[in-house]
């Protein structure tokens, strides 16, 4: 029982301390914007619930942490409705009454009367301070620590797999997918693992010479290091690097920043190839976590940072890192989501904006009404998908069937 709770914490703690750096960081990046256009504000929250701290400061603003620690929220003045982005009727509505109460002008200093690219710039700031903490991350950690690069070297084809088939040979070199320059078996690793069933052109290095070939990835149902099986494209190469070829590189600050970038643009484009390729049933969406997965990942990835290291100065530099990285993939994560067109998301107040620009006044309520009950429905089944597949890797269901037996 004790080990359980252990387990549970070294899951749990990680996930939440991660979370909420991240959390905040977003909230930030709406507040930080919003107080620059001089926008009134009520309350900025990290965590939902009956709040275990609670003060007020100069501006009137209350600074809130609430016991759930999942979130968090800013609140402007004035907020007429579940969107955000009330009409042109609720709009006049609370003109009257500021004015009634506060005088004329009052409304001035409300989110809902400020110009609309202020206004868009207020909702994508959250998204926004997200990319800016996730390349500040890697820029620190590509020019501080640096990165290990391991050349793509076949040290093994399988017999009978389609890198079999597409005339790999032990001792190639792979220095291109697709056209892109790799530096990184795990580049390699990546294109192969969200390309099954598609084509993936490969041009290596053999005896001085280059090669081109082209392998068919087969879709396989493989361990997760963290736990768990889920299925990806395979092509039976075995990947490795002999000593010589091992480079730990550290970027100078300005060459750190493109490398950060390019790893945003990364994650964000597997994440978007991933989910075009579900949604053309190219990929069953097995890999695709809530909250619950997201914690198992981060447990794992502590246990193996403080494994791998013999002491405990080196266990805890290992684990800062770790999480410290892992923070950075959930930063890009987080904005990216929130950047979706999806209603009650900032990609749908932005939405909204977008055709009150062109349409020169705000969607009726009513749609707007609708459209907040679709996206939460959307969410929910993006929740639901999400936290069923994340039970899944747990084997929870066959627990209880055994239990049920």
């Amino acid at each position: 029982m004790i080990g359980f709770l252990g387990q549970m914490l070294s899951y749990v703690v990680p996930f939440l301390v991660v979370l909420t750096v991240v959390v905040t960081v977003h909230e930030l990046g709406h507040f930080l914007t919003a107080r620059a256009f001089g926008v009134k504000v009520d309350r900025f929250a990290i965590g939902f619930g009956r709040p275990i701290f609670s003060r007020k400061d100069r501006h009137g603003v209350e600074w809130r942490i609430g016991w759930m620690p999942l979130g968090g929220y800013v609140k402007f003045s004035g907020d007429l409705d579940e969107s955000g982005v009330p009409d042109r009727k609720g709009l006049e509505e609370l003109r009257q009454r500021l004015i009634a109460e506060k005088g004329e002008g009052a409304e001035r200093d409300y989110l809902y009367f400020k110009p609309l690219w202020q206004r868009a710039l207020v909702v994508a700031g959250g998204p926004i301070a997200n990319f800016v903490l996730a390349l500040a991350i890697f820029t620190i950690l590509f020019s501080a620590v640096g990165v290990p690069l391991r050349p793509a070297r076949v040290m093994d084809v399988a017999e009978g797999s389609p890198a079999a088939a597409a005339g790999f040979a032990v001792g190639d070199l792979i220095t291109h997918v697709n056209g892109k320059l790799i530096e990184d078996s795990s580049e390699v690793i990546r294109h192969v693992a969200l390309s099954s069933g598609t084509p993936v052109q490969f041009t290596v290095e053999r005896d001085q010479k280059v090669v081109n070939l082209t392998g068919v990835p087969e879709r396989t149902v493989v361990d997760d290091p963290i736990g768990g099986r889920v299925t990806m494209g395979r092509i039976g190469l075995g990947l490795g690097s002999t000593r010589a070829e091992y480079r730990h590189v550290r970027y100078s600050p300005i060459e750190a920043v493109g490398k950060g970038a390019e790893e945003i643009t990364s994650i964000i484009g597997t994440t978007i190839k991933y989910i075009g390729r579900i949604f053309t049933g190219r990929e069953n969406g097995d890999q695709f976590s809530g909250p619950l997965g997201i914690a198992r990942v981060s447990g794992g990835l502590t246990n193996a940072a403080v494994a791998a290291a013999p002491d405990p100065i080196n266990a805890t530099f290992n684990l800062l890192l770790t999480l410290t990285s892992f923070a950075a993939i959930l930063s890009v994560g987080i904005g990216f989501l929130n950047l979706l067109p999806i209603p009650v998301l900032d990609g749908g107040h932005l939405m909204f904006y977008a055709y009150e620009a062109v349409a020169r006044r705000p969607l009726d309520a009513r749609i707007q009404s609708t459209g907040y009950g679709l996206g939460l429905a959307m969410l929910a089944c993006m929740m639901l998908f999400a936290t069923w597949n994340d039970l899944q890797k747990l084997n929870i269901f066959k627990f209880l069937g055994g239990l049920v037996a």
